[in-house]
């Protein structure tokens, strides 16, 4: 399937592992071009001779805002066809095991750089008449998932952010939405391991076990899969689809608008 995408310029946050990556290659293999961004600058350059044609590698972290305008000015004039907004969540932890420290640097890795990042990609977007932003948040903003508290309710606050953008600017040809993954077979997947397997006193083999058993395909996700359905979505072919969160879960979601 063509999804017009070749020579458009996207910005890939999370680019080098996971999620990130796998959007990353699928918008290569159509041909866009990619500003892959990452904290570890090895792991960059790997990725970038890959596709040194296709690829740019940018070294920073993108919750910070010094690292957001840099990459405000390594976009320059170029048109911004799309972004996919991606990067890690808080510690695995029980609701009464949080100290407010802990919630406050929820906010700050799970909200508060997004909206910064939003609000400057989203005008450059708007003065094309064309943009997609696809955001890489959680299943839990539907159902909550065990040892999540503190990413379940900052991830409310992204959706509820998405959401009211996705309304307000609906006209100019921008579109926002959400893929809330479910349990996959990512680097991310380990701190809720290691949680699991704390608590119930089993190896983290044993919890992966545990909670792949416990979705209803018996098995984690892929993120290559993932990956497809985001890099649809920050295609043009996705164009009247916007304010939505769409789960990746293997069917554990049980509630009918899941």
């Amino acid at each position: 399937m063509d999804l017009h995408i070749k020579n458009q310029l996207f910005v890939v946050c999370g680019a080098t592992s996971g999620f990130g990556n796998a959007v990353l290659k699928n918008l290569v293999a159509d041909g866009a071009k990619v500003i892959a961004i990452a904290r570890g600058q090895e792991k960059l350059d790997e990725l970038q001779k890959t596709n040194p044609d296709q690829i740019e590698s940018f070294c920073g972290d993108i919750t910070q805002s010094e690292t957001i305008h840099l990459l405000l000015e390594k976009i320059g004039s170029r048109k911004l066809s799309g972004a996919f907004i991606n990067a890690g969540g808080p510690p695995a932890m029980k609701t009464m095991e949080t100290k407010l420290d802990d919630w406050d640097n929820a906010y700050h890795q799970l909200l508060r750089w997004k909206v910064e990042l939003t609000q400057t990609l989203v005008p450059l977007m708007i003065k094309e008449s064309y943009g997609r932003m696809v955001f890489l948040e959680s299943s839990s903003v539907k159902q909550p998932i065990d040892n999540l508290v503190l990413s379940t309710s900052l991830r409310l606050s992204v959706v509820g952010f998405v959401k009211t953008l996705s309304q307000e600017i609906a006209e100019s040809g921008v579109t926002l939405n959400i893929v809330g993954p479910g349990y996959h077979e990512t680097p991310a997947i380990n701190r809720l391991l290691e949680k699991k397997a704390e608590q119930e006193n089993i190896t983290s083999q044993e919890a992966k076990d545990k909670i792949a058993s416990g979705i209803r395909m018996k098995r984690m996700g892929n993120p290559e899969d993932l990956g497809q359905l985001a890099t649809w979505l920050l295609s043009p072919s996705s164009g009247y689809i916007t304010g939505q969160t769409i789960s990746v879960d293997g069917g554990q979601i049980l509630g009918i608008h899941g």
